[in-house]
Protein backbone atom coordinates (compact mmCIF):
# COMPACT_ATOMS: atom_id res chain seq x y z
CA UNK A 1 0.00 0.00 0.00
CA UNK A 2 0.69 3.37 -0.48
CA UNK A 3 1.16 5.06 2.62
CA UNK A 4 2.76 8.30 1.93
CA UNK A 5 -0.83 9.64 0.89
CA UNK A 6 -2.86 11.38 4.01
CA UNK A 7 -5.30 9.13 4.76
CA UNK A 8 -9.11 10.31 4.61
CA UNK A 9 -10.33 7.43 6.82
CA UNK A 10 -8.71 5.24 10.17
CA UNK A 11 -10.12 3.50 12.23
CA UNK A 12 -8.30 2.64 15.63
CA UNK A 13 -9.01 -0.01 17.66
CA UNK A 14 -12.79 0.57 16.96
CA UNK A 15 -15.35 -1.89 18.53
CA UNK A 16 -19.11 -2.31 18.06
CA UNK A 17 -21.16 -4.15 19.88
CA UNK A 18 -24.79 -4.98 19.40
CA UNK A 19 -25.67 -6.30 23.04
CA UNK A 20 -23.63 -10.05 23.29
CA UNK A 21 -22.40 -9.46 19.53
CA UNK A 22 -19.32 -8.29 18.75
CA UNK A 23 -19.70 -6.70 14.61
CA UNK A 24 -16.27 -5.19 15.32
CA UNK A 25 -13.33 -6.03 17.04
CA UNK A 26 -10.79 -3.66 17.26
CA UNK A 27 -10.59 -2.73 13.93
CA UNK A 28 -7.76 -0.95 12.28
CA UNK A 29 -7.36 -0.02 9.31
CA UNK A 30 -6.87 3.83 7.03
CA UNK A 31 -7.32 4.62 3.48
CA UNK A 32 -5.54 7.20 1.45
CA UNK A 33 -6.82 10.67 -0.12
CA UNK A 34 -7.78 10.25 -3.59
CA UNK A 35 -7.75 6.63 -3.51
CA UNK A 36 -10.17 3.62 -4.46
CA UNK A 37 -9.82 1.05 -1.67
CA UNK A 38 -11.82 -2.73 -1.61
CA UNK A 39 -13.25 -3.85 1.98
CA UNK A 40 -14.00 -7.08 1.75
CA UNK A 41 -14.46 -9.90 4.06
CA UNK A 42 -17.60 -12.54 4.47
CA UNK A 43 -21.24 -11.68 5.65
CA UNK A 44 -20.91 -10.81 9.22
CA UNK A 45 -17.71 -10.07 9.41
CA UNK A 46 -17.93 -6.15 9.70
CA UNK A 47 -18.08 -4.19 6.83
CA UNK A 48 -22.01 -3.34 6.82
CA UNK A 49 -21.24 -2.26 10.49
CA UNK A 50 -18.23 -0.09 9.42
CA UNK A 51 -20.64 1.04 6.29
CA UNK A 52 -23.29 2.74 9.28
CA UNK A 53 -20.63 4.20 11.53
CA UNK A 54 -19.04 5.89 8.46
CA UNK A 55 -22.70 7.22 7.57
CA UNK A 56 -24.01 8.24 10.68
CA UNK A 57 -26.02 4.98 11.51
CA UNK A 58 -23.78 3.29 14.36
CA UNK A 59 -21.44 4.67 16.48
CA UNK A 60 -18.46 2.60 17.80
CA UNK A 61 -18.74 1.42 21.34
CA UNK A 62 -15.13 2.62 21.75
CA UNK A 63 -12.29 2.93 19.82
CA UNK A 64 -11.39 6.77 17.31
CA UNK A 65 -12.29 7.31 13.95
CA UNK A 66 -10.77 10.01 11.84
CA UNK A 67 -11.96 11.78 8.69
CA UNK A 68 -9.39 13.88 7.15
CA UNK A 69 -6.61 13.92 9.75
CA UNK A 70 -9.48 15.11 12.44
CA UNK A 71 -11.02 12.93 15.19
CA UNK A 72 -14.72 12.96 14.97
CA UNK A 73 -18.11 11.87 15.99
CA UNK A 74 -20.42 10.88 13.18
CA UNK A 75 -24.03 11.07 15.40
CA UNK A 76 -26.36 11.27 12.40
CA UNK A 77 -26.40 10.42 8.24
CA UNK A 78 -26.28 14.61 8.46
CA UNK A 79 -23.50 15.06 10.27
CA UNK A 80 -21.91 12.37 7.75
CA UNK A 81 -22.95 14.35 4.92
CA UNK A 82 -21.09 17.16 6.46
CA UNK A 83 -17.98 15.79 6.29
CA UNK A 84 -18.50 15.08 3.40
CA UNK A 85 -19.10 11.16 2.89
CA UNK A 86 -21.81 9.88 0.58
CA UNK A 87 -23.21 6.08 0.96
CA UNK A 88 -25.06 4.27 -2.09
CA UNK A 89 -26.36 1.02 -0.23
CA UNK A 90 -27.17 -2.30 -1.60
CA UNK A 91 -30.20 -2.41 0.28
CA UNK A 92 -31.24 0.21 -1.19
CA UNK A 93 -32.91 3.60 0.54
CA UNK A 94 -35.62 5.12 -1.62
CA UNK A 95 -38.84 5.53 -1.03
CA UNK A 96 -40.47 3.37 -3.69
CA UNK A 97 -43.91 5.93 -3.55
CA UNK A 98 -41.91 8.79 -5.03
CA UNK A 99 -40.20 9.93 -7.63
CA UNK A 100 -36.69 9.94 -8.82
CA UNK A 101 -36.60 13.44 -8.62
CA UNK A 102 -37.75 13.85 -5.20
CA UNK A 103 -35.58 11.18 -4.25
CA UNK A 104 -32.55 12.68 -5.44
CA UNK A 105 -33.59 15.77 -3.82
CA UNK A 106 -34.34 15.06 -0.13
CA UNK A 107 -33.86 16.18 2.22
CA UNK A 108 -32.13 19.18 0.61
CA UNK A 109 -34.36 20.13 -1.98
CA UNK A 110 -33.84 23.98 -3.46
CA UNK A 111 -36.14 26.45 -1.38
CA UNK A 112 -36.99 30.41 -1.95
CA UNK A 113 -36.93 32.60 0.91
CA UNK A 114 -40.69 31.99 2.58
CA UNK A 115 -39.54 28.31 2.36
CA UNK A 116 -41.70 27.72 -0.85
CA UNK A 117 -40.07 24.34 -2.78
CA UNK A 118 -37.92 25.54 -6.10
CA UNK A 119 -39.42 22.69 -8.12
CA UNK A 120 -38.50 23.95 -11.48
CA UNK A 121 -34.86 24.81 -10.33
CA UNK A 122 -34.64 21.11 -8.44
CA UNK A 123 -35.81 19.10 -11.50
CA UNK A 124 -33.45 21.02 -13.74
CA UNK A 125 -30.46 20.03 -11.61
CA UNK A 126 -31.62 16.48 -11.34
CA UNK A 127 -32.61 16.04 -15.04
CA UNK A 128 -28.83 17.56 -15.74
CA UNK A 129 -26.99 15.51 -13.11
CA UNK A 130 -28.56 11.99 -15.19
CA UNK A 131 -27.87 13.30 -18.65
CA UNK A 132 -24.15 13.57 -17.34
CA UNK A 133 -23.92 9.98 -16.06
CA UNK A 134 -25.44 8.60 -19.21
CA UNK A 135 -28.74 8.05 -17.47
CA UNK A 136 -31.03 10.21 -19.88
CA UNK A 137 -33.13 7.70 -20.44
CA UNK A 138 -34.58 7.54 -16.89
CA UNK A 139 -37.45 10.20 -16.11
CA UNK A 140 -37.38 12.16 -12.97
CA UNK A 141 -40.91 11.96 -13.19
CA UNK A 142 -40.56 8.29 -13.01
CA UNK A 143 -41.64 6.81 -9.80
CA UNK A 144 -38.89 4.56 -8.40
CA UNK A 145 -41.44 1.46 -7.46
CA UNK A 146 -41.69 1.46 -11.14
CA UNK A 147 -37.84 0.82 -12.56
CA UNK A 148 -35.93 -2.12 -12.43
CA UNK A 149 -33.61 -3.09 -10.05
CA UNK A 150 -30.28 -2.24 -12.01
CA UNK A 151 -32.20 1.05 -12.79
CA UNK A 152 -32.87 1.62 -9.18
CA UNK A 153 -29.25 0.79 -7.92
CA UNK A 154 -27.88 3.23 -10.76
CA UNK A 155 -30.41 6.19 -9.03
CA UNK A 156 -29.02 4.93 -5.61
CA UNK A 157 -25.30 5.50 -6.77
CA UNK A 158 -26.42 8.90 -8.64
CA UNK A 159 -28.43 10.33 -5.23
CA UNK A 160 -24.60 10.20 -3.39
CA UNK A 161 -23.05 11.45 -6.10
CA UNK A 162 -25.57 14.36 -6.98
CA UNK A 163 -23.98 15.81 -3.44
CA UNK A 164 -20.82 16.25 -4.13
CA UNK A 165 -18.85 13.73 -1.82
CA UNK A 166 -15.26 13.44 -0.87
CA UNK A 167 -15.67 10.29 0.56
CA UNK A 168 -17.99 8.03 -1.51
CA UNK A 169 -19.22 4.95 -0.14
CA UNK A 170 -20.32 2.26 -2.41
CA UNK A 171 -22.13 -0.84 -0.85
CA UNK A 172 -22.24 -3.65 -3.07
CA UNK A 173 -23.43 -1.20 -5.40
CA UNK A 174 -22.53 -3.72 -8.18
CA UNK A 175 -24.59 -6.69 -6.84
CA UNK A 176 -27.42 -5.50 -8.88
CA UNK A 177 -25.53 -4.80 -12.19
CA UNK A 178 -24.04 -6.72 -14.57
CA UNK A 179 -21.93 -6.36 -17.73
CA UNK A 180 -22.60 -2.98 -19.19
CA UNK A 181 -23.41 -1.72 -16.12
CA UNK A 182 -20.65 -2.56 -14.37
CA UNK A 183 -18.84 -0.96 -17.11
CA UNK A 184 -20.65 2.61 -16.59
CA UNK A 185 -19.89 2.44 -12.72
CA UNK A 186 -16.36 1.61 -13.54
CA UNK A 187 -16.02 4.72 -15.57
CA UNK A 188 -17.99 6.99 -13.32
CA UNK A 189 -15.21 5.64 -10.09
CA UNK A 190 -12.25 6.75 -12.54
CA UNK A 191 -13.95 9.81 -12.92
CA UNK A 192 -14.25 10.39 -8.96
CA UNK A 193 -11.05 8.96 -8.65
CA UNK A 194 -9.81 11.89 -11.10
CA UNK A 195 -11.45 14.41 -8.70
CA UNK A 196 -9.84 13.63 -5.43
CA UNK A 197 -13.01 11.81 -4.16
CA UNK A 198 -11.89 8.69 -2.01
CA UNK A 199 -13.51 5.59 -2.39
CA UNK A 200 -14.76 2.37 -0.26
CA UNK A 201 -15.66 -0.16 -2.75
CA UNK A 202 -17.56 -3.27 -1.18
CA UNK A 203 -17.95 -6.49 -3.20
CA UNK A 204 -17.38 -9.96 -3.20
CA UNK A 205 -16.39 -10.03 -7.28
CA UNK A 206 -12.93 -10.03 -7.41
CA UNK A 207 -12.64 -9.15 -11.01
CA UNK A 208 -14.49 -5.56 -10.27
CA UNK A 209 -11.99 -5.46 -6.74
CA UNK A 210 -8.96 -5.85 -9.75
CA UNK A 211 -10.80 -2.94 -12.01
CA UNK A 212 -11.86 -0.65 -9.64
CA UNK A 213 -9.47 -0.53 -6.95
CA UNK A 214 -5.91 0.66 -5.51
CA UNK A 215 -5.76 -1.56 -2.25
CA UNK A 216 -7.68 -3.40 -0.41
CA UNK A 217 -8.44 -4.55 3.47
CA UNK A 218 -9.89 -7.84 4.72
CA UNK A 219 -11.98 -7.48 7.78
CA UNK A 220 -12.86 -11.33 9.24
CA UNK A 221 -15.03 -11.71 12.46
CA UNK A 222 -14.93 -8.25 13.10
CA UNK A 223 -11.09 -8.29 13.43
CA UNK A 224 -8.65 -6.28 10.60
CA UNK A 225 -6.76 -9.28 8.64
CA UNK A 226 -4.66 -6.71 7.16
CA UNK A 227 -4.40 -4.61 3.76
CA UNK A 228 -2.62 -4.80 1.28
CA UNK A 229 -1.83 -3.82 -2.28
CA UNK A 230 -3.72 -5.38 -5.38
CA UNK A 231 -0.12 -6.75 -6.78
CA UNK A 232 1.07 -8.05 -2.91
CA UNK A 233 -1.95 -10.52 -3.33
CA UNK A 234 -3.33 -13.53 -5.74
CA UNK A 235 -7.57 -13.93 -6.13
CA UNK A 236 -6.55 -17.10 -4.19
CA UNK A 237 -4.76 -15.72 -1.06
CA UNK A 238 -7.43 -12.94 -0.67
CA UNK A 239 -10.18 -15.67 -0.69
CA UNK A 240 -8.19 -17.41 1.62
CA UNK A 241 -7.83 -14.08 4.07
CA UNK A 242 -11.58 -13.75 4.02
CA UNK A 243 -12.75 -17.07 4.88
CA UNK A 244 -10.16 -18.18 7.25
CA UNK A 245 -9.96 -21.61 4.67
CA UNK A 246 -8.48 -22.86 1.64
CA UNK A 247 -11.56 -23.01 -1.09
CA UNK A 248 -10.29 -25.81 -3.39
CA UNK A 249 -12.89 -25.19 -5.87
CA UNK A 250 -15.46 -22.45 -5.89
CA UNK A 251 -17.28 -24.55 -8.72
CA UNK A 252 -18.44 -28.15 -7.37
CA UNK A 253 -18.41 -30.54 -10.15
CA UNK A 254 -21.86 -30.68 -11.78
CA UNK A 255 -24.11 -34.00 -11.40
CA UNK A 256 -24.78 -36.08 -14.25
CA UNK A 257 -28.41 -35.88 -15.75
CA UNK A 258 -30.86 -38.94 -17.09
CA UNK A 259 -31.61 -37.39 -20.35
CA UNK A 260 -33.96 -40.45 -20.70
CA UNK A 261 -36.47 -39.30 -18.00
CA UNK A 262 -39.82 -37.83 -18.69
CA UNK A 263 -39.04 -33.53 -17.51
CA UNK A 264 -40.32 -32.25 -14.17
CA UNK A 265 -41.36 -28.98 -15.85
CA UNK A 266 -42.22 -28.95 -19.20
CA UNK A 267 -42.95 -24.99 -20.81
CA UNK A 268 -44.98 -25.18 -24.32
CA UNK A 269 -45.26 -21.71 -26.24
CA UNK A 270 -45.54 -19.38 -22.87
CA UNK A 271 -46.08 -15.44 -23.32
CA UNK A 272 -46.13 -13.13 -20.40
CA UNK A 273 -44.78 -9.84 -19.79
CA UNK A 274 -42.08 -9.23 -22.12
CA UNK A 275 -41.41 -13.32 -23.06
CA UNK A 276 -42.89 -14.46 -26.43
CA UNK A 277 -43.00 -18.14 -27.60
CA UNK A 278 -40.88 -19.46 -24.80
CA UNK A 279 -40.62 -23.58 -24.66
CA UNK A 280 -38.00 -25.78 -23.08
CA UNK A 281 -38.32 -28.68 -20.60
CA UNK A 282 -36.25 -29.42 -17.40
CA UNK A 283 -35.56 -33.17 -16.07
CA UNK A 284 -35.37 -34.45 -12.71
CA UNK A 285 -31.90 -33.65 -11.93
CA UNK A 286 -31.26 -31.22 -14.17
CA UNK A 287 -30.31 -27.19 -13.94
CA UNK A 288 -30.87 -24.50 -16.71
CA UNK A 289 -28.97 -21.48 -16.27
CA UNK A 290 -30.68 -18.37 -18.50
CA UNK A 291 -28.93 -15.78 -19.64
CA UNK A 292 -29.63 -12.56 -20.97
CA UNK A 293 -29.31 -8.76 -20.91
CA UNK A 294 -31.57 -6.54 -18.62
CA UNK A 295 -35.06 -6.09 -19.69
CA UNK A 296 -34.69 -9.79 -22.34
CA UNK A 297 -37.72 -11.29 -20.94
CA UNK A 298 -36.01 -13.39 -18.30
CA UNK A 299 -37.29 -12.04 -15.39
CA UNK A 300 -40.82 -11.98 -16.88
CA UNK A 301 -40.24 -15.80 -17.28
CA UNK A 302 -39.44 -16.56 -13.89
CA UNK A 303 -42.26 -14.57 -12.39
CA UNK A 304 -45.05 -16.14 -14.85
CA UNK A 305 -43.85 -19.57 -14.05
CA UNK A 306 -44.09 -18.73 -10.24
CA UNK A 307 -47.89 -16.94 -10.68
CA UNK A 308 -46.50 -13.11 -10.21
CA UNK A 309 -46.96 -12.31 -13.65
CA UNK A 310 -49.96 -13.33 -15.55
CA UNK A 311 -50.04 -15.62 -18.95
CA UNK A 312 -51.37 -14.39 -22.13
CA UNK A 313 -50.65 -17.90 -23.97
CA UNK A 314 -48.68 -21.09 -23.22
CA UNK A 315 -49.08 -24.28 -21.21
CA UNK A 316 -46.95 -25.22 -17.96
CA UNK A 317 -46.89 -28.98 -16.92
CA UNK A 318 -45.46 -30.63 -13.80
CA UNK A 319 -44.90 -34.40 -13.99
CA UNK A 320 -46.48 -34.57 -16.95
CA UNK A 321 -50.04 -32.78 -15.86
CA UNK A 322 -50.95 -29.79 -17.10
CA UNK A 323 -51.33 -26.61 -14.18
CA UNK A 324 -52.79 -23.73 -13.89
CA UNK A 325 -50.73 -20.92 -12.35
CA UNK A 326 -52.53 -17.48 -11.26
CA UNK A 327 -50.72 -16.89 -8.14
CA UNK A 328 -47.46 -17.77 -6.09
CA UNK A 329 -49.93 -19.63 -4.05
CA UNK A 330 -50.77 -21.72 -6.88
CA UNK A 331 -47.18 -22.09 -7.29
CA UNK A 332 -46.60 -23.34 -4.04
CA UNK A 333 -49.31 -26.14 -4.08
CA UNK A 334 -48.09 -29.63 -3.07
CA UNK A 335 -49.72 -31.18 -6.43
CA UNK A 336 -47.23 -28.21 -8.70
CA UNK A 337 -44.32 -28.10 -5.87
CA UNK A 338 -42.78 -24.59 -7.74
CA UNK A 339 -40.62 -22.39 -5.50
CA UNK A 340 -38.80 -19.33 -6.06
CA UNK A 341 -35.66 -17.55 -4.44
CA UNK A 342 -36.45 -13.71 -5.69
CA UNK A 343 -33.79 -10.86 -6.39
CA UNK A 344 -34.67 -8.91 -3.52
CA UNK A 345 -34.38 -11.02 0.06
CA UNK A 346 -35.09 -8.68 2.43
CA UNK A 347 -38.65 -7.32 0.09
CA UNK A 348 -39.80 -9.78 -1.41
CA UNK A 349 -38.42 -13.04 0.21
CA UNK A 350 -38.44 -12.59 3.95
CA UNK A 351 -40.47 -11.39 6.45
CA UNK A 352 -37.51 -9.22 8.71
CA UNK A 353 -39.35 -8.74 11.64
CA UNK A 354 -40.48 -12.38 11.90
CA UNK A 355 -38.55 -14.97 13.24
CA UNK A 356 -36.94 -18.02 11.22
CA UNK A 357 -39.82 -20.22 12.36
CA UNK A 358 -42.47 -18.22 10.91
CA UNK A 359 -40.08 -17.25 7.78
CA UNK A 360 -39.40 -20.95 6.93
CA UNK A 361 -43.02 -22.77 7.20
CA UNK A 362 -45.34 -19.73 5.88
CA UNK A 363 -45.50 -21.65 2.74
CA UNK A 364 -46.46 -24.66 4.37
CA UNK A 365 -48.00 -23.93 7.68
CA UNK A 366 -50.93 -26.63 6.90
CA UNK A 367 -48.38 -28.99 7.29
CA UNK A 368 -48.12 -28.40 11.07
CA UNK A 369 -52.19 -27.52 11.80
CA UNK A 370 -54.88 -29.61 13.08
CA UNK A 371 -58.34 -28.58 13.42
CA UNK A 372 -57.17 -24.65 13.40
CA UNK A 373 -54.28 -25.48 15.74
CA UNK A 374 -50.01 -25.70 14.68
CA UNK A 375 -48.41 -28.44 16.26
CA UNK A 376 -45.19 -26.47 17.66
CA UNK A 377 -42.92 -29.41 18.55
CA UNK A 378 -43.07 -30.63 15.06
CA UNK A 379 -42.75 -27.50 13.61
CA UNK A 380 -39.99 -26.66 15.37
CA UNK A 381 -37.96 -29.66 14.73
CA UNK A 382 -38.86 -29.50 10.69
CA UNK A 383 -37.44 -25.90 10.97
CA UNK A 384 -34.26 -26.50 12.76
CA UNK A 385 -34.00 -29.68 10.38
CA UNK A 386 -33.96 -27.55 7.10
CA UNK A 387 -31.90 -24.58 8.88
CA UNK A 388 -29.04 -27.41 9.68
CA UNK A 389 -29.18 -28.37 6.30
CA UNK A 390 -28.25 -24.73 5.07
CA UNK A 391 -25.79 -24.53 7.91
CA UNK A 392 -27.41 -21.39 10.29
CA UNK A 393 -27.08 -21.25 13.48
CA UNK A 394 -30.12 -22.73 15.65
CA UNK A 395 -30.89 -19.08 17.18
CA UNK A 396 -32.17 -18.26 13.71
CA UNK A 397 -35.28 -20.50 15.10
CA UNK A 398 -36.71 -17.73 17.32
CA UNK A 399 -34.79 -14.64 16.18
CA UNK A 400 -35.77 -11.76 13.57
CA UNK A 401 -34.37 -12.17 10.11
CA UNK A 402 -33.54 -8.50 10.16
CA UNK A 403 -30.68 -10.14 12.76
CA UNK A 404 -28.52 -12.02 10.43
CA UNK A 405 -26.46 -11.13 7.97
CA UNK A 406 -27.13 -10.73 4.08
CA UNK A 407 -25.61 -14.93 3.28
CA UNK A 408 -27.54 -16.07 5.89
CA UNK A 409 -31.00 -14.41 5.44
CA UNK A 410 -30.80 -15.73 1.65
CA UNK A 411 -29.87 -19.42 3.35
CA UNK A 412 -32.96 -19.25 5.41
CA UNK A 413 -34.72 -18.36 2.49
CA UNK A 414 -33.42 -21.41 0.98
CA UNK A 415 -33.91 -23.44 4.23
CA UNK A 416 -38.32 -22.29 3.68
CA UNK A 417 -38.44 -23.76 -0.01
CA UNK A 418 -35.95 -26.99 0.96
CA UNK A 419 -38.67 -27.26 3.49
CA UNK A 420 -41.71 -27.43 1.19
CA UNK A 421 -40.71 -29.86 -0.87
CA UNK A 422 -41.22 -28.58 -3.87
CA UNK A 423 -40.24 -29.73 -7.40
CA UNK A 424 -39.30 -27.20 -9.15
CA UNK A 425 -36.68 -24.56 -7.87
CA UNK A 426 -36.64 -21.01 -9.12
CA UNK A 427 -33.18 -19.04 -8.65
CA UNK A 428 -33.79 -15.20 -10.08
CA UNK A 429 -29.79 -14.12 -8.51
CA UNK A 430 -29.46 -16.28 -5.94
CA UNK A 431 -26.21 -15.02 -4.85
CA UNK A 432 -26.44 -11.40 -4.92
CA UNK A 433 -24.37 -9.60 -2.52
CA UNK A 434 -23.17 -12.89 -0.20
CA UNK A 435 -19.62 -13.41 0.34
CA UNK A 436 -17.53 -16.19 -1.24
CA UNK A 437 -17.94 -18.78 1.45
CA UNK A 438 -21.88 -18.72 2.04
CA UNK A 439 -22.21 -18.84 -2.58
CA UNK A 440 -19.93 -21.95 -2.45
CA UNK A 441 -22.35 -23.25 0.25
CA UNK A 442 -25.25 -22.30 -1.75
CA UNK A 443 -23.91 -23.92 -5.32
CA UNK A 444 -23.70 -27.66 -2.87
CA UNK A 445 -27.77 -26.88 -2.16
CA UNK A 446 -28.36 -26.20 -5.50
CA UNK A 447 -26.44 -29.58 -6.35
CA UNK A 448 -28.00 -32.04 -3.71
CA UNK A 449 -31.37 -30.51 -4.74
CA UNK A 450 -30.81 -31.69 -8.22
CA UNK A 451 -29.36 -34.61 -7.20
CA UNK A 452 -32.31 -35.64 -5.49
CA UNK A 453 -34.47 -35.33 -8.39
CA UNK A 454 -35.66 -31.80 -8.53
CA UNK A 455 -35.63 -29.69 -11.46
CA UNK A 456 -33.75 -26.19 -11.22
CA UNK A 457 -33.66 -22.88 -13.38
CA UNK A 458 -31.26 -20.24 -12.53
CA UNK A 459 -30.20 -16.74 -13.74
CA UNK A 460 -27.53 -14.60 -12.13
CA UNK A 461 -26.02 -10.98 -13.19
CA UNK A 462 -22.67 -13.40 -13.03
CA UNK A 463 -22.14 -15.05 -16.04
CA UNK A 464 -19.55 -17.38 -14.50
CA UNK A 465 -22.20 -18.93 -12.25
CA UNK A 466 -24.57 -19.82 -14.94
CA UNK A 467 -21.78 -21.48 -16.76
CA UNK A 468 -20.12 -23.64 -14.30
CA UNK A 469 -23.65 -24.75 -12.71
CA UNK A 470 -25.48 -25.25 -15.55
CA UNK A 471 -26.27 -28.70 -17.73
CA UNK A 472 -28.09 -26.29 -20.41
CA UNK A 473 -27.99 -22.63 -20.63
CA UNK A 474 -31.21 -20.60 -22.31
CA UNK A 475 -29.58 -17.47 -23.37
CA UNK A 476 -32.81 -14.78 -24.04
CA UNK A 477 -33.49 -12.07 -26.59
CA UNK A 478 -35.94 -9.51 -27.07
CA UNK A 479 -38.11 -11.89 -25.02
CA UNK A 480 -37.49 -15.64 -27.02
CA UNK A 481 -34.89 -17.44 -26.06
CA UNK A 482 -32.48 -16.66 -28.76
CA UNK A 483 -29.78 -19.65 -28.47
CA UNK A 484 -29.83 -23.09 -26.27
CA UNK A 485 -26.48 -24.17 -25.17
CA UNK A 486 -26.06 -27.75 -24.38
CA UNK A 487 -23.01 -29.08 -22.52
CA UNK A 488 -23.45 -32.77 -23.37
CA UNK A 489 -22.97 -31.40 -27.39
CA UNK A 490 -20.27 -28.19 -26.45
CA UNK A 491 -18.36 -26.22 -23.49
CA UNK A 492 -20.60 -23.50 -22.17
CA UNK A 493 -18.52 -19.94 -22.25
CA UNK A 494 -19.21 -16.70 -21.15
CA UNK A 495 -17.83 -15.55 -24.79
CA UNK A 496 -20.72 -17.48 -26.29
CA UNK A 497 -23.45 -16.75 -23.51
CA UNK A 498 -22.37 -12.83 -24.43
CA UNK A 499 -22.80 -13.09 -28.14
CA UNK A 500 -26.20 -14.35 -27.95
CA UNK A 501 -27.23 -12.29 -25.51
CA UNK A 502 -26.72 -9.17 -27.82
CA UNK A 503 -28.20 -11.00 -30.19
CA UNK A 504 -25.52 -11.14 -32.37
CA UNK A 505 -24.76 -13.70 -35.48
CA UNK A 506 -21.97 -16.17 -34.31
CA UNK A 507 -20.88 -17.09 -37.74
CA UNK A 508 -19.97 -13.85 -38.55
CA UNK A 509 -18.06 -12.87 -35.26
CA UNK A 510 -16.98 -16.14 -34.49
CA UNK A 511 -13.22 -14.71 -35.67
CA UNK A 512 -13.78 -11.05 -34.46
CA UNK A 513 -14.06 -12.64 -30.77
CA UNK A 514 -11.78 -15.47 -30.92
Amino acid sequence: MNTSIAAAIAFSAVRKEYGPTVALDNASFSIAEGRVHALLGENGAGKSTTVKILSGLARPTRGAVQIFGRQVSIDSPKSAHALGLQTAFQELTLIGDLTVAENMLMPYQPVGYFGQLKRGEGMHAVRSHLEALGLGTISPNAEVRDLELPQRQKIEIARALFRKPKILLLDESTSALSGNDVSWLANIVAQEKAKGTTIIFITHRMPEVRMFCDELTILRNGKTVGSYGLDDVTDDQVIELIVGRSIEKVFPKIPPVDRSKPPVLDVRNLSAGRCEDVSFAIRPGEVVGVAGLQGMGQRDLFLSLFGDVPRRSGSIQVDGNEVRIQSPRDAIKANIGISFVPEERKTDALFLRLDGRRNVTLPVIEHFTKWGLIDFDEEEKAVMGSLRRVQVADRALDAPASAFSGGNQQKIVMAKWLLSGSRVLLLFDPTRGVDVGTKHEIYGLINDYAAAGGAVMIYSTEIEEVVHLSHRVLVFYRGRIRREIDAAKEQITESAIIRAALGSDEARLEGAVQ
